[in-house]
């Protein structure tokens, strides 16, 4: 016995103390809050009939409602990866007065009410509003239109691009950019070869964290839509109408269609980061 005991290969000592129970409560943790809900309402999903998908999915209405939602979004986290890293850029680079309270002020969709922030976009750019009267002359009306869709959802997305890319630019020395630069680059090509590399997978991290809020987003989007069917009207707004009027199988398709689509946008997002850490490993 003791010379099996002593040819039993020892098991090496866990870096993490409790790594079994720990990763048994995470799961079951996940399991909880994440996969039960959306494993019930793809279930509920399931039990509706193909002539029940067919009718609610080739409605107009929900049509709209789809393609404002996730075109929306998409324009909004294509805007807040453009500008987003101009924000972060000039944080990370730039000294100038009052950059603490500009910093801090890139926080505020985090905080603030999303009621709150929709009540104040539409004051803001409603005909009458500080903005929307001077744009009204212009023949640009923000308010009530899907234009104000985007904008809400531009704003409640902004945070998300500027404090994963913030980071990185810290980290980008700038002894490359004064490399690239004694090497003859001028200043575009020394953003495109030197700067955007290293911050291309931190920028696609917050397109998609952008987009996934936007396309869930409610709150701070239904006071500056005007929520007119066919319209300005977005597909969560829809969902609860559906609920409001006790037709569970036509908000649960909406719910499942909207998951579905929001999966294959993220699975498509990491698919391409993980391609650009191959290239770049490469």
């Amino acid at each position: 016995m003791a010379v099996l005991a002593l040819s039993l290969p020892r098991r090496a000592p866990s870096v993490i103390p409790g790594f079994g129970p720990t990763l048994g409560f995470t799961l079951a943790y996940l399991s909880l809050i994440v996969l039960l809900p959306l494993a019930a309402l793809v279930i509920k999903a399931a039990g509706t009939t193909l002539e029940q998908w067919t009718a609610i999915l080739s409605d107009p209405r929900v049509l709209s409602a789809l393609g404002l939602s996730f075109g929306g979004a998409l324009a909004a986290a294509l805007i807040n990866a453009v500008f987003g890293l101009l924000v972060a850029w000039v944080l990370v680079r730039y000294p100038f007065p009052g950059r603490r309270l500009v910093d801090a002020a890139i926080d505020l969709p985090f905080a603030l009410p999303t009621a709150v922030a929709g009540i104040a976009l539409t004051a803001l750019y409603a005909p009458n509003g500080w903005l929307g009267r001077l744009l009204e002359p212009l023949g640009v009306k923000v308010a009530f239109t899907p234009l104000g869709v985007v904008v809400a959802m531009v704003f409640i997305g902004l945070p998300f691009v500027v404090r994963t890319v913030e980071p990185v630019l810290h980290d980008v020395d700038l002894e490359l950019e004064e490399a690239a630069a004694s090497l003859g680059a001028d200043r575009l090509q020394t953003f495109l070869r030197v700067i955007l590399p290293a911050v291309l997978p931190s920028l696609l991290t917050g397109f998609s964290l952008a987009l996934a809020r936007a396309v869930g987003e409610y709150g701070s989007v239904i006071f500056i839509a005007g929520n007119l069917p066919g319209v300005s009207e977005i597909a969560p707004l829809l969902i609860v109408t559906k609920l409001e009027q006790y037709d569970y199988v036509g908000a649960t398709a909406i719910a499942t269609v909207m998951l579905a689509i929001s999966f294959t946008l993220l699975l498509a997002v990491n698919l391409l980061q993980k391609w650009r850490r191959a290239q770049m490993g490469g």
